[in-house]
């Protein structure tokens, strides 16, 4: 995708209108640190770093604060316009927003960017080794002594702080001298044994530093200077965003990355190291720091708003490992901020390394409904809210949900901004069977242990921050209890890795869609756990929609309709969705009718379907809250069909809904081969899927006459020349072939036509002409039928050879074009 396909939501612009958040005014302190070996990118020129950014012309350090508070939250064409606050704004319907971002720094960390970063999330620890370029051993042992005998002193540094994998006395020790390539002096006597390891990569905390430096400088780090939160946004990269890139997607194997460049500094190691989620990339990307809730971010990360979520509102992250086996299925994917979904925006997942972050991850997810009613953006007011057994006593329920671009907003009488179905009961309350995620890739962990307890369902429509989410439809999801105060990390880990929310896939098979291409070709496709597997799961209404209008989850007797959908005078897409306990119908009365409009015609039938049920009390108490206003439908099974021989009858929507005592029109369209036989009659049936024995039938009998229509064609022969064909100069004294065109457009109506020209002959300059004869070709000359404004291209060439006399002025000569036909 690019930026040409965000749509804004129809009459408002949160980012630019001014708004005041009506509940929480978040104030941010962002502070910005670089590295001795690491500046901050945005000051180099223009597309010069080995990464290629950054993307813009430099700007100078002092200003780098500023500069990103700025390209954070303040609507410009380098952010298109779009900014955190704007984010929170339309997320929360007005009610959170970013107010004000103070900045401090620029300030120099004590230590280098690798010693943080390759001690950093998913690196510890690994059996190969953390890639730091001065770790290296003990050579004898050493007792009392504080110069150490090392194999290689050359990449540690004075003042540089140690550790040693056994030392007496413990602890990290600091370096006060390197005396030659085999010693270090330290700063205490200490004792260690021959063999011991010493790097300087490990025991370091980004963080704790960083805060140390913000608060030398200003004395309230403690406090945040006085905000709701700190930014810290460090020199360089987030590791999320380039290992894949600038790994296994620029290498073939990582013996294939070079030193210089892409490779440890110190020659004598590898030249890759360990990442979070695979065994390898290029160090120079693995260096690099993740970031994290802290809140910490480098500059090519767009996924501030995620970490706000985790920070603000103690939401866990809701994403898996799709690259190591057993493969686990993504949670929520592309729709939700809170897994890969703040990947999204222009150029996708692959596109997050540039600086600054204007496309991949620019433009992150909206927030689940499950998140929106647990932050307090919607309110339960505006949700249809109801337990599953208490519909085996209610009947089902239908509302009509409005877009979650939306949904935050006050809503109109009627109108709801989501669903939530609550797995009432004895515990325990998910009856689905158990399965084994680690062999059924698609396995949610439910069963007894799996703590799923709702189902949620929202309108997607890609508006707004939903512009970058591939598809509009009904998202349905399994969903775990959002429990009140610090949460996150809590959700458990049931699907193979911390989720609290599973997508239910309308399109459930592997998409078999490539991810990239090694160096040599080789295509890797997605794995089936890739967040964009569920790219297609989605639910439409409608019977051609390219998806499944009905979810079922026989287990928990319930039963998911995606009936019809419209969109709004304000241009705001809706659905009508139902849900259903297939156990009990309800205390209404139900029933059907069904009956052939007036004035139908050849095309197309059309049918009033009548509820003529009857609506009936029902206990207020059966749901979370008073749901009766949405107990009042009943849905219908529609089937069409066509007697005639040749003829056919199709519906646009296999489903419909009807209150109590009213009546929708449904439209079957008729259709019919050139050999149909003349007369035809179709049939509509209506089955209430809340009692199946409640059914009706209609027809609509058309019949097929023959008619005449028809028109003339006047005979028509036409050339039109387009405008005089002109050759380079001529050049006296050398060999050279030229050529020159002109279109030629042809009409005809004729049988055939030829299209032909006079011998050329040759061109002339006054008196004296041109050695060699003009040449004429056509890139069309015959048509064997009529042709409307047909081009065939005229092309001249002419010869000069290098011993022709030419005359100063002009050469050319007049030709005669003809478009015949010998069958008129």
């Amino acid at each position: 995708m690019t930026f040409d396909d965000f749509k804004p939501i129809p009459g408002v612009d949160w980012a630019t209108n001014g708004a005041v958040p009506t509940s929480k005014k978040v104030t941010i302190s962002l502070v910005a640190f670089d590295f001795d070996d690491q500046p901050f990118v945005i000051t180099q020129p223009k597309k010069s770093d080995p990464f290629g950014n950054p993307q813009i012309d430099p700007v100078p350090r002092a200003d780098v604060p500023k500069f990103y508070a700025d390209f954070y939250n303040k609507p410009s064409a380098l952010n298109h316009g779009h900014t955190i606050n704007g984010y929170w704004m339309e997320q929360s319907g007005g009610k959170v927003g970013i107010t004000d971002i103070k900045t401090y720094g620029p300030y120099r960390m004590p230590k280098k960017l690798y010693q943080y970063g390759v001690n950093d999330i998913g690196q510890q620890g690994k059996p190969t080794g953390n890639g730091c370029p001065a770790a290296t051993t003990v050579t004898g042992a050493q007792t009392a002594t504080q110069t150490i005998t090392v194999d290689d002193s050359a990449f540690f540094y004075v003042g540089d702080v140690i550790t040693f994998s056994a030392v007496t006395p413990s602890g990290t020790k600091t370096v006060t001298a390197i005396p030659d390539a085999t010693h270090i002096t330290v700063s205490v006597p200490i004792t260690v044994a021959n063999g011991a390891t010493v790097q300087d990569c490990v025991n370091t905390n980004f963080n704790t530093d960083a805060n140390a430096l913000w608060n030398a400088d200003t004395g309230c780090a403690a406090t945040n200077c006085g905000s709701t939160i700190h930014l810290f946004v460090y020199a360089g990269y987030d590791e999320t965003s380039v290992w894949q890139e600038f790994g296994e997607m620029m290498f073939q194997n990582k013996e294939d990355i070079p030193h210089a460049v892409w490779g440890n500094p110190n020659p004598k190691k590898p030249n890759w190291v360990a990442s979070r989620y695979v065994d390898w990339t290029s160090w120079f990307a693995g260096e690099q720091q993740w970031g994290e809730s802290s809140i910490r971010q480098g500059e090519s990360s767009g996924t501030i708003t995620h970490e706000i979520s985790h920070n603000i509102f103690s939401v866990g992250d809701n994403n898996n490992n799709p690259y190591v086996t057993p493969y686990h299925r993504v949670g929520s994917g592309t729709w939700d901020m809170m897994d890969r979904g703040s990947f999204n925006g222009p150029g996708g997942p692959h596109n997050r390394w540039e600086v600054p972050a204007q496309y991949g991850a620019s433009m992150g997810a909206e927030h689940t409904l499950r998140s929106k009613v647990g932050m307090g953006f919607v309110p339960n007011s505006q949700v249809l809210r109801v337990n599953r057994n208490g519909l085996a006593q209610s009947g089902l329920a239908v509302a009509d949900v409005v877009a979650r671009a939306v949904n935050a907003e006050p809503q109109a009488t009627g109108i709801r901004s989501g669903i939530q179905v609550f797995l009432d009961g004895s515990a325990p309350v998910d009856k689905e069977p158990t399965c084994d995620i680690n062999t059924n890739p698609t396995c949610d962990g439910g069963g007894p242990s799996g703590q799923w307890t709702n189902y949620s369902l929202e309108t997607v429509q890609r508006v707004g921050y939903g512009s970058f989410e591939p598809d509009n439809g009904v998202l349905i999801a399994k969903n775990k209890a959002w429990a009140s105060g610090a949460t996150r990390g809590t959700e458990g880990s049931q699907c193979g890795y911390n989720c609290f929310t599973w997508v239910e896939d309308a399109h459930p098979e592997d998409m078999n869609q490539v991810d990239y291409y090694k160096p040599d070709g080789t295509p890797v496709m997605r794995t089936v756990a890739d967040y964009r597997q569920l790219n297609d799961a989605l639910f439409h209404a409608g019977t051609n929609s390219g998806s499944s209008a009905e979810y079922v989850d026989a287990a928990n007797n319930l039963h998911f309709y995606v009936i019809d959908k419209y969109t709004d005078a304000r241009g705001i897409l809706h659905y009508h969705v139902g849900v259903q306990n297939t156990t009990g119908a309800g205390p209404q009365k139900r029933g059907v009718s069904v009956a052939t409009e007036a004035g139908d015609a050849l095309n197309t039938c059309t049918f009033k379907l009548t509820n003529t049920g009857a609506a009936a009390t029902t206990d207020p108490a059966l749901h979370p809250q008073d749901e009766t206003a949405s107990l009042n439908n009943d849905i219908y099974r529609l089937s069409a069909s066509a007697s005639g021989q040749g003829w056919s009858a199709d519906l646009r929507n296999a489903l419909a809904t009807a209150k109590f005592g009213e009546s929708i029109d449904v439209p079957v369209y008729v259709s019919h081969a050139s050999a149909a036989e003349p007369g035809n009659t179709v049939t509509l049936t209506a089955t209430s899927v809340s009692d199946p024995s409640k059914t009706a039938t209609a027809t609509c009998a058309q019949a097929q006459t023959g008619g005449t229509v028809g028109g003339s064609v006047p005979a028509t022969l036409s050339l039109t020349l387009g405008g005089p064909a002109a050759f380079a100069p001529f050049q006296p004294g050398v060999d050279k072939d030229y050529a020159a065109s002109t279109p030629a457009t042809v009409t005809s109506t004729a049988g055939d036509a030829t299209l032909s020209v006079s011998d050329p002959g040759h061109l002339t300059n006054g008196a004296f002409s041109l050695p060699e004869a003009l040449r004429v070709e056509f890139s069309k000359s015959t048509w064997s039928g009529p042709a409307s404004n047909d081009l065939s291209t005229i092309t001249f060439r002419q010869h000069i050879g290098a011993t022709d006399a030419l005359r100063t002025g002009a050469y050319s000569k007049t030709l005669t074009f003809t478009l015949s036909t010998t069958t008129p």
